[in-house]
């Protein structure tokens, strides 16, 4: 699978909010750094997307995807949400795909809590 491949499946398991097909694309060895802490190998990950999940699932919750740029096993996005308790004024993922999976990724972002 290319990374476009990979990016793409990754973006619509997040979109349907499927946990199962979102770990299709990691690993054990897969890490995920955020400024929220650093997620190690599938059961991290899967705790990670559990909560944006249970986060997003809430009536009112948006999501758009801004930018999208591949370059070899590199993507990049830039996405802006709203959830009834925060809005993702701007925020960015960027992934290293190896194999297939998501090897790395990090993720930043303006988050404002709402209230």
């Amino acid at each position: 699978m290319s990374t476009q491949d990979v990016l793409d499946h990754h973006l619509d398991a997040f979109t349907a909010q499927n946990l199962d097909e979102c770990l299709v694309d990691y690993t054990d060895d897969s890490v995920v750094i955020t400024n929220m802490g650093v997620f190690r190998g599938l059961d991290e990950i899967e705790e990670l997307f559990a909560g944006l999940f249970e986060e997003f699932s809430q009536a009112g919750s948006t999501i758009e995807l801004d930018e999208k740029t591949i370059e070899d096993e590199y993507a990049y996005i830039v996405w802006h949400g709203e959830t009834p308790d925060n809005d993702y004024e701007f925020c960015t993922d960027t992934f290293v795909v190896e194999d297939g999976t998501i090897h790395r990724q990090t993720f930043g972002g303006k988050i404002e809590p709402k209230g």
